[in-house]
């Protein structure tokens, strides 16, 4: 139990220093399709919020098909965390304003109220991340150990799937 809550706190801090953020969806065709979103800045609770445009592609793609993926990164920190879940639209002014920033503003120049604001709330089911050391120097080194032992294993990199 410790093991699992321990990965649910590592996700929740990688979560916090991602620096960028992709939803794939799906179309009625099958396609996945991704695009870059911003993370509103709220303590990540096993929920992940964007704001959307009620009339947008993905909010139509979540309707029909809620299942997603959100993956993010952190390069500076050679960190990258991939959450599958479920999105639902949710039209909440409250919640709007609550998660509303300045550069918002860019696509809703009306703020949190502007008409044909929604919000895509995605439940994470599970988390599947890669946190590897810092140091070029590091990775340089564990990679030439897995290249050398064909172990891929021998590369410094915390990979673990957790459930949400």
């Amino acid at each position: 139990m410790a093991d699992v809550q321990d990965g649910r706190g590592k996700v929740i801090e990688l979560v916090g220093r991602a620096q960028s953020a992709m939803l794939t969806t799906m179309t009625p065709a099958g396609d996945h399709v991704s695009r870059p979103m911003a993370v509103q800045e709220t303590e990540f609770d096993g929920d992940l919020w964007f704001f959307a445009a009620a009339d947008s592609d993905k909010v139509r793609q979540i309707q029909a098909e809620p299942r997603v993926n959100v993956s993010l990164s952190n390069d500076k920190k050679s960190e990258w965390t991939s959450i599958a879940g479920t999105a639902e639209i949710v039209h909440d002014p409250a919640k709007a304003e609550q998660l509303w920033s300045k550069p918002l503003e860019a696509w809703f120049p009306d703020g949190p109220r502007s008409p044909g604001v929604a919000l895509i709330k995605v439940h994470a089911d599970t988390a599947e991340f890669w946190d590897a050391p810092t140091s070029k120097v590091k990775q340089l080194l564990g990679m030439g150990r897995a290249i050398q032992r064909d172990n891929p294993d021998e590369f410094p990199v915390d990979n673990r799937t957790v459930e949400m």
